[in-house]
């Protein structure tokens, strides 16, 4: 289970939710079948990244130590790489089917640059994670591009209120990835990967934490009285003592790798309950 992790695939569903919630809070209407093929296919897709992350980082050593890396579980590469190609097919033609449902290739192009962002973050020759942009890569193919092909897929459209909606999105997804590196510092060292935590130390790292996790509220807050957002997405505020809980975890933790590694769960508990509210806030307030 920890190999798999079901948690981590709300990072794939709540792009598409956001998404689509805007589009029904501007239009009345609400293509079901395109919603639920979508998610259908953002989750394969995700399958696929986090399979082919498991070998990517076999090879390069980092892995070593996760006893519950699918290839260390296993000890079949081949087998792993394959069923994650399989899983990134049967996600493209999902997301294929949409866009010739609806004779417009937008959705399956934006699709396919959050893939090729996906692949550039672990896989060779690219391997930007290992550079410490990893969270930049995260916050556009879930943020921007994932919410937007989610908007689009629904409307055909574009919308300056998705855009500004699936920032909150992308920082909220980044801050799961972001958690991950804490307690792994010696690993990613060994291994020559300059992950954010490993450039800023760990105590600078949880204070980066702190801010940005406020920003997710603040942002929301500005942008619902610029009148971006209806008040309603306010809801979103729910989830703070999730984001207390990992803040005060992290400060309390950095440094101490068995006791801070379930932070990035925590960070998990924040994107869904902080997403699911504010896709929420978009029906009620339309």
């Amino acid at each position: 289970m920890a190999a798999i992790k079901p948690p981590m695939y709300s990072v794939a569903i709540m792009p598409i939710w956001v998404g689509t919630a805007v589009a029904y809070a501007q239009t009345q209407h609400l293509d079901t079948i395109i919603f639920s093929t979508f998610l259908g296919a953002a989750i394969l897709i995700l399958a696929w990244e986090n399979l082919s992350n498991d070998v990517y980082d076999s090879e390069t050593g980092i892995d070593i130590n996760k006893h519950h890396s699918l290839v260390n579980l296993t000890g079949n590469k081949p087998l792993v790489f394959w069923l994650g190609n399989l899983c990134l097919i049967f996600g493209l033609l999902g997301i294929f089917t949409i866009s010739w449902w609806q004779q417009d290739l937008t959705v399956i192009g934006i699709i396919l640059l959050c893939c090729g962002l996906g692949y550039i973050y672990q896989g060779p020759p690219f391997r930007l994670g290992y550079k410490g942009l990893g969270e930049i890569l995260c916050f556009f193919a879930f943020g921007p591009l994932a919410c937007s092909a989610a908007y689009y897929s629904q409307t055909q459209t574009a919308s300056i209120s998705s855009l500004v909606a699936s920032i909150v999105v992308g920082v909220a997804t980044s801050l799961i990835l972001f958690c991950s590196h804490f307690h792994q510092v010696k690993d990613d060292l060994a291994a020559g990967k300059l992950s954010p935590i490993v450039r800023l130390g760990t105590l600078r790292g949880a204070q980066v934490l702190t801010v940005c996790t406020i920003s997710i509220y603040a942002l929301t807050a500005i942008f619902v009285i610029l009148g971006f957002f209806p008040i309603w997405t306010l809801l979103s505020w729910g989830s703070l003592p999730f984001a207390v809980k990992l803040c005060r975890h992290v400060q309390e933790n950095h440094d101490k790798p068995d006791k801070v590694s379930n932070c990035k769960f925590i960070a998990v508990a924040v994107h869904f309950w902080c997403c699911s509210l504010f896709g929420l806030g978009f029906l009620l307030g339309f």
